[in-house]
């Protein structure tokens, strides 16, 4: 019967330690397994980080071209012509389109992308359209269908 006091760790699961720098006597004496000179041998060794032994590292291996615009803004873009299919469907609540609707009919995925609305398509519906950003076409699309243009900051 097994009781708590009687409990023994597996057969083999349970070793001593290595002790390093113990003396000769221990096997592990001398240079403590660190082996001879060399940084690492010595006290306090950190290796910086991408140091690969005095090989060229691999972020100076790489090549290196262009330009890295920091601050370009990356939008998810919807067209009209959607916009158009999603009204025709009765898919728009109060004919009102915004983040959370586009977001909700799995049209765009990503929460943390702002919107940009293209002109690609035509607009018979008259729509109110919340957006961070629209192209001079679909504007002037959305507001001659009779509908509204929002901007969001």
């Amino acid at each position: 019967m097994k009781h708590i006091g009687n409990l023994r760790p597996a057969e083999g699961s349970k070793h001593k330690n290595k002790r390093i720098g113990r003396g000769p006597g221990s096997g592990h004496g001398g240079t403590a397994t660190r082996g001879h000179k060399g940084a690492q041998s010595r006290r306090n060794y950190k290796s910086k980080p991408g140091f690969e032994g005095g090989q060229m590292p691999l972020h100076r291996r790489l090549p290196k071209f262009g330009f890295e615009n920091r601050f370009r803004v990356e939008y998810q873009v919807v067209n009209l012509a959607k916009l158009q299919e999603l009204a025709d469907n009765n898919l728009l609540p109060e004919n009102i389109v915004n983040f959370d609707t586009l977001f909700g009919l799995k049209v765009i995925n990503k929460k943390d992308k702002p919107i940009k609305i293209l002109g690609n398509g035509e607009i018979k519906t008259a729509l109110t359209v919340e957006a961070h950003n629209f192209s001079e076409s679909a504007k002037q699309k959305i507001e001659s269908a009779g509908g509204k243009v929002v901007i969001n900051e």
